[in-house]
């Protein structure tokens, strides 16, 4: 850093990127980051899910995480909640999955029908 311009831009941006994961926002995408999801890649599929959403500007979005949910063998896990809708559980997602998710569920609103491993109300 070379002035406080540059160190009040750094500032902002990580504000917005906190933003994503207050989890105030109508739409929420879960992460499942217990340690079985983390050693089967639900790190990486999180940055890019927030990637995608930073790329898209799609800030009605919020990305949080959970533990386990159980489904140890279907990791890295992902839950779309689109309010009036049933939330959506995705498994064995990796990065290019994620993307998809977010372009087709999100931006399109069509579930990727393959990739579901449970619903719910």
């Amino acid at each position: 850093m070379k002035s406080l311009e540059e160190l009040e831009k750094i500032r902002k941006q990580a504000q917005e990127a906190l933003k994503v994961r207050e989890g105030q926002k109508p739409v929420r995408i879960v992460v499942a980051m217990g340690t079985c999801g983390i050693a089967a890649g639900a790190r990486e599929v999180m940055t890019t899910i927030l990637e995608e959403l930073a790329a898209r500007s799609l800030s009605d979005v919020s990305v949080t995480q959970t533990g386990c949910m159980g489904l140890c063998e279907q990791e890295p896990l992902v839950t779309v909640e689109k309010p009036g809708q049933p939330a959506v559980t995705y498994g064995n997602i990796n990065a290019e999955r994620a993307r998809r998710i977010v372009a087709q569920h999100l931006v399109n609103d069509a579930v990727v029908g393959e990739w579901v491993v449970a619903t719910k109300r």
